[in-house]
């Protein structure tokens, strides 16, 4: 039997222009700190684990819900799901993580988490995305980096 969408009708939102790529952006001489818009250009795509749409759609991710400190190699990304039971919340922090990981270099440290009070069960997916065991045996799960690819293949090409 196949598994029912929790959200079986999301809203579906306009998204935002793409970032125009200047031509100091594309000068490798050029030392520039990441903004909160090349994070957020990073996991825009991402593909929601039960529906045909990105993450961006469904503004599970904005940019202003994005903080990073060049200083201290430190991102943190807020996510707020659909609905508030969303069985899909931890699978798509991972998404979100796993893409932030293979995207920037390794002297950064990514901090996924559901936006305050947009989930029933709030802390209990903001402890699994943090703790780093579970993080890594749940990365050791072959089933899982699966989807976790197809949620993030788009965001590779985009």
């Amino acid at each position: 039997m196949a598994k029912v969408a929790d959200n079986i009708n999301p809203l579906i939102y306009e998204k935002r222009s793409e970032r125009e790529v200047t031509s100091t952006d594309r000068d490798e001489d050029v030392a520039d700190d990441f903004d909160e818009r090349e994070i957020f250009d990073m996991i825009r795509n991402i593909n929601d684990p039960e529906h045909p749409l990105t993450l961006e759609d469904l503004r599970v991710v904005e940019e202003g819900n994005i903080i990073i400190n060049n200083k201290e190699n430190s991102v943190h990304v807020r996510f707020t799901p659909t609905i508030p039971h969303c069985s899909m919340a931890t699978l798509i922090g991972l998404s979100i993580r796993v893409q932030l990981l293979r995207a920037l270099p390794s002297r950064f440290k990514v901090t996924v988490t559901v936006s305050e009070g947009s989930h029933a069960s709030e802390h209990a997916v903001n402890k699994q995305l943090a703790d780093k065991e579970r993080v890594a045996a749940a990365l050791e799960n072959n089933n899982l980096v699966q989807i976790i690819n197809q949620c993030i293949s788009t965001a590779l090409a985009g």
